[in-house]
C-alpha cells in the first residue's frame, strides 16, 4: 500500500459533516461531526470491537487557563486493523469543561468526559489523516481560503488575548490543548506574557 493512499482517502470531509463555529473564541473555524469520523473508521477497518477500537489510558482533571475553570482530559490509545495484523497504539488526548466561568457565573458540565473521549478519538483519527483539509491550511487551497477570510474578519472585530491565540492556533494545528496545557504548566494562574511564550515556542519563532 501507498504510504499516502488512507491519508489521502481520509483527508477531505464532506459538506454534510462540517459545521461553521458562529460565536465564541473559534468563531469563523470549522467542526467536524465525530459521527463522521466513527463511520469513517468503520467503513475502512469494520465493526467497532473487530477492525478497530480504543481503550482508556486516564482521566485527569486540570485547573484550566482561567480562574475557577477545571478541564475534563481523556487520554486514549486507538487501535485499526489492516488485515490480519494490528496497528500499534495511535495516541490521541482530547479535553473540555467540567467548570467553565461564563458570563452568567460559573457552569458545570456532566457530559465533559463524554466530550473529551470524543475529542481525544478525533485527535487519534488526525494521525491516520482523517479529516486533513481541515486541519492544514498547506494542503488545500479552496478551503483554507475561506477560513483564512473568516478568520481576518474575526481578528478586524475583536483584539484577540494570546490566551485566545494560543487556543486558536492549537486548534488549527490539530494539537490537543490538555496536552499542551500540562507540558507548559499553564493554569489559572498562567499570564499574558507565558501564554505568548509558549505561542511562539509553538510557532519555532
Amino acid at each position: 500500500m501507498n504510504n499516502l493512499e488512507l491519508y489521502d482517502k481520509f483527508r477531505k470531509v464532506p459538506e454534510t459533516a462540517k459545521k461553521n463555529i458562529s460565536g465564541g473564541r473559534l468563531q469563523g473555524m470549522t467542526d467536524i461531526n465525530p459521527m463522521w469520523r466513527i463511520k469513517t473508521l468503520t467503513e475502512e477497518f469494520g465493526v467497532c470491537g473487530f477492525g478497530w477500537y480504543y481503550e482508556i489510558v486516564d482521566q485527569w482533571l486540570e485547573t484550566a487557563m482561567a480562574k475557577d475553570e477545571i478541564t475534563a482530559n481523556v487520554k486514549i490509545n486507538l487501535y485499526v486493523k489492516q488485515g490480519d495484523e494490528w496497528s500499534k497504539p495511535i495516541v490521541g488526548i482530547g479535553g473540555s469543561m467540567l467548570v467553565a466561568n461564563e458570563k452568567k457565573g460559573l457552569y458545570v458540565n456532566d457530559e465533559c468526559y463524554k466530550m473529551a473521549l470524543t475529542d481525544a478519538i478525533s485527535v487519534a483519527c488526525k494521525s491516520l489523516g482523517i479529516g486533513a483539509d481541515v486541519y492544514w491550511n498547506k494542503d488545500n487551497t479552496k478551503y483554507n481560503d475561506s477560513k483564512k477570510e473568516n478568520q481576518e474578519a474575526t481578528l478586524k472585530a475583536k483584539t484577540l488575548t494570546y490566551r485566545e491565540k494560543l487556543i486558536i492556533y492549537l486548534r488549527e494545528s490539530g494539537l490537543s490543548f490538555a496536552e499542551v496545557a500540562k507540558d507548559y504548566g499553564l493554569n489559572g494562574q498562567t499570564t499574558e506574557e507565558r501564554f505568548k511564550e509558549v505561542l511562539e515556542d509553538l510557532e519555532g519563532k
